[in-house]
């Protein structure tokens, strides 16, 4: 039996921007979650979503980092070619209100290239051990570039992080994400993959934290990237990687 679902590939998003929410979650963080798998210290919940085929996912991990320098990790999202698995550009569409607009094109290993544009929004409040951030995401297609021939385009994609302080120095991280990447591929290969997609994302934000700027960045500030302007000028600039050889959908 095939599902048009591809999680794991979907498991890097972007998801930063000082902002406020001005949209609705989608995703309840409550009932009907059960325990898919537990690797590398991050405990993997899966659930049917209400209405739909397609499963959700949760993921919960510690991070041995306060939660603004997490923050400031998953806010360089131009930076993520870098260091985020499948990733090979980051673009920055624009800031609109109390949200900004991205793209995101990823190269997994064994399908077809994705991409998609998202909306994003941001909170955060204090709490006796720190702040709490939580992101949130959904598409905004229609603001990104066009579809690309050979790049799969992503239609549902909706997810959210939240960052809740462990004591001063530590972060409980969930994160949350529901998508349908389109091509057919197995159900159970595609649940494999989405454990092993998350496994690796909380692997690099475990990784990535450890770099000193993060930890010095003001909370909701911006963190320094070496193509950083002062005028905004380089904003929509790419950073991509070499492009990979055609795959099959």
């Amino acid at each position: 039996m095939h599902q048009r679902i591809f999680h794991g590939v979907m498991s890097i998003f972007l998801a930063g921007c000082p902002i406020a929410f001005a949209a609705q979650e989608s995703i309840s963080t409550d009932d009907y979650w059960k325990l898919s798998a537990r690797e590398k210290d991050v405990a993997i919940y899966s659930r049917l979503r209400p209405g739909s085929p397609l499963k959700e996912f949760k993921a919960v991990g510690p991070i041995d980092a306060p939660t603004h320098a997490v923050c400031a990790v998953i806010d360089d999202f131009q930076n993520y070619p870098k260091f985020m698995p499948y990733t090979t550009e980051c673009r920055l569409i624009r800031r609109d209100g109390d949200s900004i607009v991205g793209y995101q094109r990823l190269s997994p290993k064994v399908c077809a290239d994705r991409d998609y544009t998202l909306r994003v929004w941001k909170k955060s409040w204090p709490t006796a051990d720190g702040l709490v951030y939580t992101s949130h995401w959904s598409p905004a297609n229609e603001l990104g570039p066009p579809e690309k021939k050979g790049v799969v385009r992503v239609k549902i994609c909706e997810g959210k992080w939240l960052l809740e302080p462990d004591g001063a120095i530590k972060t409980r991280a969930t994160y949350f994400i529901y998508t349908d990447t389109g091509g057919f591929i197995p159900s159970f290969i595609a649940n494999r993959i989405s454990m092993t997609g998350i496994t690796k994302l909380f692997t690099a934000v475990r990784t990535q934290v450890k770099d000193p700027k993060y930890t010095v960045a003001t909370p909701g500030g911006a963190v320094p990237t070496a193509g950083a302007t002062t005028n905004g000028k380089n904003e929509q600039a790419r950073i991509t990687t070499d492009e990979k050889s055609k795959k099959p959908e």
